[in-house]
Order: structure tokens, then C-alpha cells, then sequence
């Protein structure tokens, strides 16, 4: 039995799927069990199942929750949203893993990942890799890159103007699709001689916001322009969204990371754990397209 937490999550949910699609058995812990049939295609609700996956309905702030969601459990998938109650969260449930058993712990981390990181996102992770390597059980971490799947956020403004902002400038960035994600984890997570391994996870070359705007362009047969914004005009355009300041905050200090080169780094571990080389962005952009095209903001009107 695997643990997934963080099971509906963009990297999550891929991971439940490729568990899945080996045919272990998958104890998804989420805390609307509605929106996880949808994205995971279960059926049930505490206990309930499709097919291999079942769901474990709880919440990190639930201790309760989290100790039955690991009874009987083999492995844990450590994923959760990013709050400021991560560090917590996350370590609280190494303990939890740790006293029920569990004899492998993966914790799905991001690249730049590092205790005292200027960028709130990445310090949280950096702590969780420190005290995970410190909890006496077999681990893994896997340090993904930058998502592909970040870009769904700016899908209808693309569509509706045919430009792309971001304060991004020329940084090259070695995006991966979450579904290499899903499948690296997988492989991690149902394989042995992995234990005390730390993974980057990262596509098949670092491109800039230009080639992603080029790419989407090409997918999308129509014209996508990149449009590179200073990082306080960016903070007030994700305030005026309706973004909170923190949240608009940390991702202007990620962009920062991302131009001072914190994810051009490609790394061959997806193909080497999955068999199988990373999808470039192409794909992912001609996969997604309907969302990027104009077409798609015709629609919402």
C-alpha cells in the first residue's frame, strides 16, 4: 500500500495515476473527496475506491487523520500545498509514517530547495529534506523543476490577448511536464535500491519565456508574445487579481531565482528512473492548447 498525500495536487494527482496504472494499490489522502473522484476518478468517499485507488479523507491539520491514512501503509508520497504551516505539517507526518511502520518516505521537493532560501517556498522545503534525512527511515527526495503546468495560470489572459507576462526576463528554465513527475515518483515509489537518493527532475532542456511563447504560438497556430514585466508591475497585477500579498510576494522571488539561473540545471534522472525521455514543451503546449487558443476566450464570453 502507497500513501499519497497532496493526491490532487498538478504532480499529485499524476503520481496517483501512474501508481495506478501499475497496479499497486494507492491510498490517495485528500480532503474533498468530490474533487478527488473528479480528478482521480474514485468513487467512494471514506474508503472508497476506483479500481486500485482508494481515498483516505483527512487533512494535515488533522493528526488523527493523517495516523489512520497511513495504517498498513509500505510507502508515503510527502506532498502538500504550500502554506506557511508546511514545515508542520510535513515533519509531523514523517513522525506519524515513522511510528506506524512505513519503510520508505519520498518527499516531493523543488530543485532550489534550501533551509534559510530567500524564497519562503523553497526554505520549507529545505527543511522538510533536512529533517526527513534525519528521521531514521528510508527516504527518497525528488527536486523537481519548474512546472509546465505553472503556465494554465496565464491560459486565458493568452487566449484573450495573445500575450504572455511575467517577470521572467531571459532565464532559461528546465521546465517538466507533471506528468514525468507522476512517473519518476512512481518508479521511485514501487522500486528498490533508491533509498538515500536525492533526484532532480527536470525536462529535456532549459528554454526561456520567449520559446514558451514561441511554442504556444505553434500549438495554438496563432501568435503568442512573450512580455517580459518588472517584478513589482507583475506583484500588482496578481494583488489586483486577487491574489494575497504573500502569495504575490513569493512567486516575484521565485521569478528572481528563476533569472539568476536557480532551475537551468537538466538533469537525466527522468529517463533513467522511468525508462522513458521527459516530454519537451512542444508537447505539453500542443497537449494544452484548447486552453491557449483563441478560440478558448471566445468561450468564456
Amino acid at each position: 500500500m502507497i500513501v499519497v498525500t497532496g493526491a490532487t495536487g498538478n504532480a499529485g494527482s499524476e503520481v496517483v495515476q501512474a501508481l495506478a496504472g501499475r497496479g499497486g494499490r494507492v491510498r490517495a489522502f485528500v480532503r474533498d473527496p468530490g474533487r478527488a473522484r473528479q480528478v482521480l476518478g474514485g468513487n467512494g468517499a471514506n474508503g472508497g475506491n476506483s479500481g486500485n485507488v482508494e481515498l483516505a479523507v483527512g487533512d494535515f491539520a488533522d493528526p488523527a487523520s493523517v495516523r489512520a491514512a497511513l495504517e498498513g501503509a509500505d510507502a508515503l508520497l510527502l506532498s502538500c500545498a504550500d502554506d506557511p504551516r508546511r514545515v508542520g505539517w510535513e515533519t509531523a507526518a514523517i513522525d506519524a509514517a515513522v511510528a506506524a511502520g512505513v519503510r520508505r518516505i519520498v518527499k516531493l521537493s523543488a530543485a532550489p530547495a534550501e533551509p534559510g532560501s530567500p524564497v519562503a517556498f523553497w526554505d520549507w522545503h529545505g527543511q522538510v529534506e533536512h529533517y526527513l534525512r534525519a528521521s531514521g527511515t528510508d527516504w527518497v527526495i525528488l527536486r523537481a523543476s519548474w512546472y509546465m503546468s505553472n503556465l494554465l495560470a496565464a491560459a486565458s489572459r493568452v487566449a484573450a490577448e495573445g500575450r504572455l507576462y511575467a517577470p521572467a526576463g531571459q532565464a532559461r528554465i528546465a521546465m517538466i511536464d507533471p506528468r514525468d513527475v507522476g512517473a519518476a515518483a512512481a518508479a521511485v515509489l514501487s522500486g528498490a535500491g533508491h533509498e538515500g537518493q536525492s533526484y532532480l527532475l527536470t525536462g529535456p532542456r532549459a528554454i526561456t519565456y520567449d520559446e514558451v511563447a514561441a511554442g504556444l504560438s505553434a500549438a495554438t497556430q496563432s501568435r503568442v508574445e512573450f512580455v517580459d514585466v518588472p517584478g513589482d508591475a507583475a506583484y500588482q497585477a496578481m494583488i489586483g487579481d486577487g491574489m494575497p500579498g504573500f502569495v504575490a510576494e513569493q512567486i516575484v522571488a521565485m521569478f528572481g531565482g528563476l533569472r539568476q539561473g536557480a532551475v537551468a540545471q537538466v538533469s537525466p534522472a527522468v529517463e533513467a528512473l522511468t525508462g522513458d525521455a521527459p516530454r519537451d514543451f512542444a508537447s505539453f503546449a500542443t497537449d494544452h492548447a484548447r486552453l491557449f487558443a483563441p478560440a478558448a476566450a471566445a468561450a468564456r464570453r
